[in-house]
């Protein structure tokens, strides 16, 4: 029989990839249409800001993509094998997700950046991507870091 230590780590392993397969279509779709882009014949006429700003949302997507996946590319190894450090393999895809989310956020804000500039300008463009990269910072980290503390608090 399974201690209950075993079996609340079984829940949170279930849980954590369950919650991969949310993020992993979106991620990689972006992926998708970014290697599309530079074949557009329009691509010609980006600005030598507008490639950067394309390459670092190219290059921030591709690694969100490995780090993203590399849990369920860790626990494919393990398949069927009894996991002793299970605590301790749900910490590392803890640490591998959250490095995935920062550099989904670099990859969504640069593209907000390169849709926005193409379509109203640089000016327009960054007020946009710091708005979108102060919700995705906002939701995404500071939300749930604030009632990380506050919960720390009651404890």
């Amino acid at each position: 029989m399974e201690s209950d230590e075993a079996t609340r780590l079984n829940r949170e392993l279930i849980e954590f990839l369950n919650e991969l397969r949310v993020l992993l279509p979106g991620v990689t779709m972006l992926f998708g249409f970014l290697l599309a882009v530079p074949f557009y014949a329009t691509f010609e006429s980006a600005t030598a800001l507008q490639r950067n700003v394309y390459f670092a949302a190219f290059i921030s997507t591709a690694a969100a993509c490995a780090f993203l996946i590399a849990p369920a590319m860790y626990h494919r190894l393990h398949w069927r094998r009894d996991v002793q450090d299970k605590e301790e393999m749900l910490l590392t895809f803890n640490r591998l997700v959250v490095v995935g989310g920062v550099l989904l956020g670099l990859s969504m804000t640069s593209t907000v950046f390169l849709v926005t500039d193409r379509l109203f300008g640089t000016a327009h463009a960054a007020g946009v991507a710091v708005a979108a990269a102060l919700t995705f910072g906002a939701l995404w980290f500071a939300l749930p870091l604030r009632r990380k503390k506050r919960d720390e608090k009651r404890a």
